[in-house]
């Protein structure tokens, strides 16, 4: 990529399969997200979705002690009613961003995630966490409630498992993460980066087209009724086919047969 859309607070690196990585970096050892952070972050993954060549998206912070720790609290505290809805509106914007980038996200989730770490980590389609990971939605022993993209979690992990998070403010370990579904999987953290990179890969190998097709629906299925989904669904299989990678692809299948 020739232009370089990194900033102070967001590294953005492209390989030549098509696997972009945004890093967390200035935000201090637990990628914690401020103003400036959140600002950084939005405008690199806003300008990366806009490059037709990106076809997969890692989000990681800094080290390996946690994925993001939060929002800063040191800023919270000196906020005000309409500074504060400035302020959470920015971290919304920035998961908006992640959740209807136009191809797959994953979050690399190793230590600690917490609050609106976990919420921008809700708006990640996969999210892999080491062993040591330690999840939670902690806002109410601050005296603020979880906002935005908690609202995710009722779908993800029902209506009881989201209330326990939401009202106790209590932390899941990896495995406790994994069973109620916060994460999708859990490796060793020697192999995070290994397992990573493998579903990047992935993804990756798949026809372009399709995959931004998925993700489509993936969003709409989400917001539509049933019937009107699956009506839907019906018009984007044809369109795929007008793409050619099913022709290509199958061909390929079936010669592998032959």
């Amino acid at each position: 990529m020739s232009e370089n859309l990194s900033n102070r607070h967001a590294a953005v690196e492209v390989d030549e399969r098509g696997i972009a990585t945004v890093t967390i970096r200035e935000a201090k050892s637990l990628n914690i997200l401020s103003t400036p952070v959140i600002a950084d972050l939005t405008n690199a993954v806003r300008a990366l979705a806009e490059r037709k060549g990106v076809r997969v998206l890692v989000i990681r912070g800094t080290g390996d002690k946690g994925f993001i720790g939060g929002a800063d609290i040191n800023e919270m505290a000196a906020l005000k009613r309409e500074s504060a809805e400035v302020f959470i509106s920015g971290l919304r914007d920035l998961c908006n961003a992640l959740r209807h980038f136009p191809v797959p996200v994953i979050a690399r989730m190793p230590g600690w995630c917490l609050g609106g770490g976990l919420e921008l980590a809700l708006a990640c389609d996969i999210r892999i966490a080491s062993e040591d990971a330690q999840l939670g939605m902690p806002e109410v022993k601050v005296g603020i409630p979880s906002v935005i993209h908690a609202a995710l979690m009722p779908r993800l992990i029902g209506n009881a498992r989201t209330a326990w998070f939401l009202l106790t403010g209590e932390i899941a370990d990896a495995e406790q993460s994994l069973s109620a579904g916060l994460v999708s999987k859990v490796v060793p953290l020697a192999s995070l980066d290994a397992e990573v990179a493998r579903v990047a890969e992935l993804l990756a190998s798949f026809g372009p087209q399709v995959v931004r097709q998925q993700k489509r629906l993936l969003r709409e299925w989400e917001e539509a009724p049933l019937d009107d989904s699956i009506q839907n669904s019906v018009t984007e299989f044809g369109l795929a086919f007008e793409t050619g990678e099913p022709q290509e692809h199958m061909a390929s299948f079936i010669n592998r047969k032959r």
